[in-house]
């Protein structure tokens, strides 16, 4: 009889460990739900080259967090659709993610083009999001929970152009008048609305001004219209394709404006770079990052883009966005870790009252969500050489031209004449 129940007690025993240790497996499991955090990304379409960039940053930025322990001691996943690079597929994207998918955060949507129709879902919703390269979307909503990851600051739309006419406005002699060409968009217009206002206030005169449809993939007839209004200065707003038709039709024609640039989307991307070889040369374009720019974990994101984006069909380099997708989502964790919640009401206050170190800069934001100071340039394609990705690993080929805090080149002028 001993020895029996020395044996049950032992086998009781066991039992209630068993018990015990699946208890404990379930409530593990549950403490380890995955924090989702959900956004839709330009992977097809017009704006893909940029958004695929964007999208690599983030799942490095998922890992890192992850192999840190999570958030809340829970692990991040990520949760996206692509849009498409389509606005009218943005509002369903964010109502899905809300609704169907539940996710606990949001990010994005990426470019001002799908940002603005994503923002009465979000705002219904009483959510917070870092939208990424959006510009001017708040001021149509003045939504206290909305933050933008682009450096264009209190300025607004105009911070994307001023380098531009101010580079204009100190040549000798003084360039007068201006052609503007834009895609019929959100982001295009609103850029294009910047140009004309520091066009104003710097003395130029609008010589020709067009839009044309986003869809447009024939540009020799306009930029024929823009050479015969003889325009001192041209600046453009236009997409990935639409770039590339555009310069190629610039080169086409013998474009003879004395300077040549603006928001060219296309030339961000280090393919298309690549595609245009030298008939980028002398173009100035805005940018919001670029490689002599040195921020803490940077060059650690960038090895880490690099190796991954190997035999990928993504920027092989990661600068122009790469950065700020990272940013937005470390932005995010801080704001989720400091307040120990996923409570969009105390994440979004937190961010309102916090300077935040990222790989992007140190990034504090104004009452409208922008940031609270502008970072901007504009730099030059300069020698460039046909067929060779490695030349824009370093910025040797586009120096920054404005403004001084940043400036690594001098300014070839005029376009026309200098333009080999």
């Amino acid at each position: 009889m001993l020895v029996t129940s020395g044996r049950l007690s032992r086998r009781a025993a066991t039992i209630a460990f068993a018990l015990l240790a699946l208890v404990s497996a379930a409530s593990i499991a549950v403490a380890a739900e995955p924090i989702k955090v959900g956004f839709s990304m330009s992977m097809t379409g017009a704006v893909a080259p940029n958004g695929r960039q964007l999208l690599l940053a983030l799942e490095i930025w998922r890992d890192d967090v992850n192999a840190a322990g999570g958030l809340l001691g829970r692990p991040v996943e990520l949760v996206h659709y692509d849009d498409q690079s389509n606005p009218a597929n943005v509002p369903g994207i964010y109502t899905k993610l809300l609704s169907v998918d539940k996710v606990d955060l949001l990010l994005g949507p990426y470019a001002t083009n799908m940002a603005a129709p994503a923002m009465p879902v979000i705002m219904d919703a009483k959510k917070t999001t870092l939208s990424m390269l959006a510009i001017g979307v708040n001021r149509h909503f003045n939504y206290d929970r909305y933050f933008s990851m682009v450096p264009v600051g209190p300025q607004g739309v105009a911070a994307f152009s001023r380098g531009f006419f101010e580079l204009a406005a100190a040549q000798r002699p003084k360039p007068t008048t201006v052609a503007i060409i834009a895609a019929d968009s959100e982001f295009a217009r609103t850029s294009a609305d910047g140009a004309r206002e520091n066009a104003k206030a710097l003395g130029f005169s609008i010589a020709y001004e067009r839009s044309y449809p986003p869809n447009t993939v024939e540009f020799a007839a306009i930029m024929r219209a823009v050479q015969a209004a003889n325009a001192d200065i041209v600046f453009v707003a236009a997409y990935p394709p639409d770039t590339v038709g555009i310069v190629r039709s610039a080169r086409e024609i013998g474009l003879t404006a004395k300077m040549f640039g603006g928001t060219m989307t296309g030339l961000l991307a280090t393919p298309l770079k690549v595609q245009l070889g030298p008939a980028a040369n002398n173009i100035l374009i805005m940018e919001s990052f670029v490689p002599t720019f040195d921020f803490p974990g940077l060059k650690g994101f960038l090895a880490k883009y690099q190796e991954r984006a190997k035999g990928q069909q993504v920027d092989p380099f990661g600068v122009g966005f790469g950065p700020f997708g990272y940013a937005a989502g470390q932005i995010l964790a801080q704001a989720v870790t400091a307040t120990k919640s996923l409570d969009h009401d105390q994440i979004a206050k937190y961010i309102h009252a916090t300077r935040f170190q990222t790989v992007a800069g140190d990034v504090a934001f104004g009452k409208d969500g922008e940031w609270a100071a502008p970072r901007t340039v504009f730099t030059q394609f300069q020698d460039v050489q046909p067929s060779n990705v490695e030349q824009f690993r370093d910025g040797a080929k586009q120096p920054v031209i404005w403004p001084d805090e940043y400036k690594t080149g001098k300014m070839i002028y005029p376009y026309a004449e200098t333009k080999r």
